[in-house]
């Protein structure tokens, strides 16, 4: 099978010259070669009804009074308002999932609401044109989640970028009958941004501690279709977080001694502010924890290098495991 790959290097600095580098053999020694191990990378408040109602097809309900109307709004107003905020400022992809189930419940039991309910009728076609969006917002909201479920969507941004055109709508119609006669109706409180496709530059550090005063260095191969970001832990703290761009490589120098373990997350579109990718991500760990070690001789310093790739390769044998996206190091 074809897995990522972790391959350890020895170098040797003499005491007057360097001796030693990485070859290509399978086994490592303290004093050179490298040693490979793999990876995979109702309405109330309405005038009753003429008699005779409307189950026989005859007289249709009254229209409600304005203030019987505005108070119905007003009831539905909040939660939906509120829905919609919170799915915007949803942190995580567990949460931003719950989130987008929730706003859709709470939109389609509005429009199921709003929709019994005869409106004055001097607005009765805002009216109509509001229950409407709401409910194509909510059918979008569906679609959406199973978007996120998938990860094709993977922050709040990226939600509000693909429900754009419905969130226009429904921000339009809410603010037409608001506009008719001060029904309290505007439930949009967010805006959506147009879809980017933002990138870092090859080995920009999203983070990077004191701790990068070694000798050793850790070489990323990313030979995958999306950029990535690595993260290296070292006792639960994470020492650094590195950029690495589709099909290049980058190496990180001066690592120090100790056991780290390598988490990776693959994606696109790099939103700053969440340092997360907004669509099409996946997060994983190297199984295996990277060991650097220098060790010092009469003559000699020996330390060992490391190079990982995130993409799949033959002979590869460092299993790499699927990561909660709420577990992985931030």
């Amino acid at each position: 099978m074809a897995t990522p790959r972790l391959i350890s290097c020895v170098l040797a600095l003499a005491t007057v010259t360097t001796v030693g580098a990485c070859s290509s053999g399978t086994g490592s020694s303290p004093t050179g070669g490298e040693a490979k191990v793999t990876g995979v990378a109702g309405g109330n408040g309405a005038v009753p009804a003429t008699s005779g109602g409307t189950a026989g097809g005859g007289q249709s309900a009254a229209a409600m009074t304005p203030e019987a109307y505005k108070s119905e709004l007003e009831s539905r107003r909040k939660p939906m308002t509120a829905a919609i905020g919170s799915m915007a400022g949803a942190r995580g992809l567990k949460a931003l999932d719950q989130r987008v189930g929730r706003a859709e419940e709470a939109l389609t039991g509005a429009a199921d609401a709003l929709s019994a309910l005869a409106p004055p009728e001097a607005v009765r076609a805002q009216h109509e044109t509001y229950v409407a969006s709401l409910r194509e917002f909510a059918t979008g909201l569906g679609s959406t989640a199973g978007k996120v479920g998938a990860r094709d969507l993977c922050t709040s941004s990226a939600v509000l970028t693909d429900l754009d055109d419905k969130l226009a709508a429904l921000d339009e119609a809410g603010q037409a009958l608001q506009s008719a006669g001060d029904y309290p109706a505007d439930v949009v409180a967010v805006k959506a941004a147009d879809r980017q496709t933002r990138r870092l530059r090859n080995g920009a550090f999203i983070s990077k501690g004191s701790a990068l005063n070694g000798r050793s260095s850790l070489e990323i191969d990313n030979g995958g279709s999306l950029d990535a970001v690595v993260t290296v832990v070292k006792g639960g703290s994470k020492q650094f977080s590195v950029y690495v761009r589709r099909k290049t490589k980058f190496k990180v120098k001066g690592v120090r001694d100790g056991g780290y373990k390598i988490y990776f997350t693959h994606g696109a579109d790099w939103e700053g502010k969440s340092k997360a990718f907004t669509r099409d991500c996946s997060f994983e760990r190297f199984e295996k924890t990277v060991k650097f070690k220098t060790t010092f001789t009469s003559t000699q310093i020996l330390w060992h290098d490391w190079r990982i790739t995130l993409h799949a390769i033959s002979g590869g044998n460092a299993k790499t495991a699927p990561v909660d996206p709420d577990d992985f190091p931030g």
